[in-house]
């Protein structure tokens, strides 16, 4: 890990992760660099959305607009990125216009040959470390930098349904068809995963956050079937481990504490759709949220980072965004 860069002024983010007793609940929300902010939409006036993606210098200064809009209510900021960069890297093209379009979806495992047999991350993805690197000296501590990647199922998904999909006929269709070609599968995107992560670590990334955002399409059985075998060797061939599970908005996180067998930081888990709720209703979800966690741990703020049940949406009014942070900050907080 390269430690050439400035020390890290607020690191309650990494104490949360690691359970230890916090004053507050650290916050940060997934996609908090994005499309909400018309700085970003300034950017991408004269820039496609994977060129901002390749391109270091822009990559970091996108990563940076939350950070410098919301200076001292976020803890974190998370490189600009997207998930399908490893599709990209195994040779598959990816449009954005303005969801994800896969041009020559996997229609069956024979489809499997067209991708890359062998992916150098640091070839294929090297601009990601580059942006981590220039962010990491940019930010001059304030927060932690994350870094991130697919879940192998979540990725699977994509790249067989050619893009975003409600019901993941396509994809589950194969699990059940083409189980060990599924497996097979998996296991061969999870090991980019893997170096994929771990040059983020190299690179400067602080945390890491894996997103198996179609996992809750799975039933029980399938869930530990595919997609649990692959996290479990992400987990254990990047030497990285899994300190906090994210929670999306239809759990409650007294129930998950008490089906966990190890205490494990959560993050979560405001219905992103609240932010159109207007400041009242954003204060009283956000002050039931921090009531739930908060007795889910025994009356205390710990173990807990405090985020959206998934990525904030285009339409959100960054004021609102900015109450949303301030009342994490108020009802959060240790009495």
């Amino acid at each position: 890990m390269n430690d050439d860069f400035p020390p890290l002024r607020n690191d309650l983010l990494l104490r949360a992760a690691r359970g230890e007793h916090i004053d507050r609940a650290p916050v940060w929300v997934m996609r908090q660099a994005g499309r909400y902010l018309p700085e970003f939409r300034k950017v991408r006036e004269d820039h496609e959305f994977f060129e901002v993606c390749r391109t270091p210098e822009l990559a970091t200064e996108v990563t940076l607009q939350p950070i410098r809009r919301y200076t001292g209510l976020v803890d974190a900021a998370i490189i600009f990125c997207d998930i399908l960069v490893i599709p990209q890297a195994l040779g598959m093209e990816v449009l954005m216009n303005p969801g994800p379009t896969f041009t020559s979806p996997l229609e069956t495992p024979a489809d499997v040959a067209k991708l890359s047999e062998k992916v150098d991350v640091d070839e294929e993805l090297g601009y990601v470390f580059e942006a981590l690197r220039m962010t990491r000296q940019k930010l001059e501590g304030q927060v932690p930098l994350i870094g991130f990647c697919g879940a192998p199922w979540t990725l699977m998904a994509y790249m067989i349904e050619g893009g975003a999909s409600k019901t993941l006929q396509k994809s589950k269709t194969w699990l059940f068809k083409y189980p060990e070609e599924s497996r097979a599968l998996l296991k061969r995107i999870s090991g980019i995963c893997v170096d994929f992560l771990v040059g983020q670590v190299k690179a400067g990334a602080q945390l890491l956050q894996v997103f198996d955002s179609n996992a809750g399409d799975l039933s029980p059985h399938d869930f530990e079937t595919f997609s649990a075998p692959t996290l479990r060797q992400i987990s254990a061939a990047a030497r990285c481990g899994y300190d906090t599970v994210g929670l999306d908005w239809t759990e409650d996180p007294r129930d998950v504490v008490a089906t966990l067998d190890v205490d494990a930081c959560l993050q979560g888990n405001l219905d992103p759709v609240v932010l159109y709720g207007g400041r009242d209703a954003i204060e009283r979800e956000v002050k039931r949220m921090c009531e739930a966690f908060r007795s889910a741990r025994g009356g205390v703020t710990r173990g807990w980072i405090a985020n959206l049940g998934h990525g904030i949406t285009p339409g959100v009014d960054p004021e609102d965004l900015r109450w949303f942070f301030e009342c994490v900050h108020k009802y959060s907080t240790n009495l």
